[in-house]
């Protein structure tokens, strides 16, 4: 039976995803937070979810890669200083780090790929979402994810098409964000593809954490064998 460890256990994803691993039939290897003994629980653990903060990953990277523990980091609000520091310890064990764990928004990321690969920049793309009144992160690491997913079909990188700020008329082939907070939203997103006379609309809407929580247990427990290296949740989907 595979254990799994959970660096961020007290928060809302950390209590979810417990339920989760009992629900997958795997082994609950005890969590720890802010203070707690993170490299113990990475020796006792065949892999490590963290839902924690963005603070917090140099030390849990560390005390993962000390024992050789694949880790899926499903914290937001990472700059590249923590891509690179991912990026460094995946040369030692097995990550995946995904901006969302539900399955359904990752099917919707490559079916987003595959529309604006088919359809010219005179398909205007926006990205809408929206969050409970306490997420900290605007946009929200879903819909950078999904923003990612139409400049990819599209032959571009986000950072080139993306807009968060606009004043005036659209350029051309960009992709704009708009983020809504609020109330107790588990978590809405909508992209939408628009040329004149129609429009596509995907949409996702969460109704409760246990999406999250179900997809981050199945994602560890495909990464538990795997050699060291980044992994997506695309692969643990083989989309």
């Amino acid at each position: 039976m595979t254990s799994v460890g959970i660096f961020g256990s007290s928060g809302r994803m950390g209590q979810a995803i417990v339920v989760a691993i009992e629900g997958a039939g795997a082994a609950y290897a005890g969590g720890v937070d802010v203070g707690g003994d993170e490299a113990a629980l990475a020796k006792v653990s065949d892999v490590i979810v963290d839902f924690s903060s963005p603070k917090a990953l140099a030390a849990h990277l560390t005390a993962a890669r000390i024992a050789k523990t694949p880790i899926l980091i499903g914290t937001t609000g990472l700059d590249g200083s923590h891509q690179a520091m991912i990026d460094d310890a995946a040369r030692d064990i097995a990550i995946i780090q995904a901006a969302n764990t539900s399955l359904g928004i990752n099917l919707l990321s490559a079916l987003i790929e595959q529309a604006t690969a088919r359809l010219g920049a005179d398909w205007d793309i926006e990205v809408l979402e929206m969050h409970h009144r306490y997420k900290v992160d605007a946009p929200s690491g879903t819909a950078l994810l999904l923003g990612a997913a139409a400049a990819k079909g599209r032959g571009k990188s986000l950072p080139e098409l993306s807009r968060f700020d606009r004043d005036g008329p659209r350029d051309e082939g960009s992709i704009g964000f708009a983020s809504l907070r609020g109330g107790s939203v588990a978590g809405d997103h909508m992209v939408i593809l628009a040329t004149e006379g129609e429009r596509i609309e995907f949409g996702h809407r969460a109704e409760d954490r246990g999406i999250f929580a179900r997809g981050a247990v199945k994602a560890a427990l495909w990464l538990s064998d795997k050699l060291p290296g980044r992994y997506t949740m695309a692969d643990v989907l083989d989309l």
